[in-house]
């Protein structure tokens, strides 16, 4: 790796670190704009204006914005993320019961999509032109364009009330045997793969194509190797760059999906815990919750910028 990659790099890391601060200082300003008093309601309705002012000063919320901001983001650096204002309890003692359940769930996912997206466009390319060519790429396009909480309604509709195969809800990895937890888990993942596995596998036959074009692959069938050997030895280490970027840009997706599948299944999650937050008005919670999905989003796309930096050959030849 030349010392110009490394340049592009550090740069793009830089952009994120900067990103990751516009965002704070976004998150902090806009959940301060939430309608309600959070002192209120805390103590309810009944309590007096006296009680009210002496928590607003002892959470701090009689100081000015910025002063408040500023302190916040010196505390997110040092590791201490504030006191929940609903339970009392530490914020990161709250959030990090929740975080293994997401990351299992986007784990599952992940170790799903991306090898069934590899398939369906692998196929997709080396049928190109064909029917299934055409009724493949116009199955994903459809796919894409049908918002997840309508896939994950319909999932319910057929596969838990009509068909009564798996629970509307889910709660997470059961401790029974291996039916109980593919239940559990089956509609939250089947509709988080719905729009991923589309997505990649869109890309993935574009990356496969524009390598079956080059002048190398056509000059290896011409000496008689099979159109799958061609693929699997030639095409597909040549577009692992296009396919893996294409795969982090996907993956960053799932983040924000995350958000609407686990409060429609009810999965005991991180996203499940933001809208409780929100709703509660329970501020430290929803910032933190709010900057771990941007944090978890920026990584991936520095993931895909870093691997379109390190499989360019004109970068890597500079």
């Amino acid at each position: 790796m030349n010392r110009y990659m490394l340049f592009l790099i550090a740069r793009r890391i830089g952009a994120g670190i900067l990103t990751l601060l516009i965002v704070s200082a976004v998150v902090f300003f806009i959940t301060s704009l939430l309608p309600g008093d959070a002192a209120q309601m805390i103590l309810g309705q009944n309590a007096t204006p006296e009680t009210v002012s002496a928590l607003r000063q002892q959470l701090g919320l009689d100081q000015p914005l910025l002063v408040r901001y500023l302190h916040w983001l010196t505390g997110m650096v040092q590791g201490d993320f504030g006191i929940s204002f609903a339970s009392h309890l530490p914020v990161s003692q709250l959030v990090a019961q929740r975080i293994p359940a997401t990351f299992e769930l986007a784990g599952i996912t992940t170790l799903i999509c991306v090898p069934l997206a590899l398939i369906i466009g692998i196929i997709a390319a080396m049928n190109r032109g064909s029917r299934l060519d055409r009724a493949l790429v116009i199955g994903t396009m459809a796919t894409v364009a049908v918002p997840e909480f309508l896939v994950a309604t319909v999932a319910v509709l057929i596969f838990a009330v009509k068909l009564h195969w798996v629970s509307a809800m889910s709660f997470g990895s059961p401790d029974s045997d291996l039916l109980s937890y593919l239940k559990a888990y089956a509609l939250p993942v089947l509709t988080l793969c719905c729009v991923l596995v589309a997505q990649m596998a869109r890309m993935t036959r574009a990356a496969i194509i524009n390598q079956l074009d080059s002048p190398y692959l056509e000059m290896a069938l011409l000496k008689g190797v099979s159109p799958l050997r061609a693929v699997l030895r030639h095409a597909l280490p040549n577009a692992v760059g296009p396919i893996a970027n294409a795969i982090s840009l996907s993956l960053s997706y799932l983040f924000g999906g995350v958000i609407i599948i686990e409060t429609i299944f009810s999965y005991p999650g991180l996203a499940s815990q933001l809208v409780d937050a929100v709703s509660n008005r329970d501020l430290p919670v929803v910032q933190l919750c709010v900057m771990l999905f941007a944090a978890c989003y920026l990584v991936l796309l520095l993931a895909a910028d870093i691997l379109t930096i390190a499989f360019n050959p004109k970068w890597r030849s500079a």
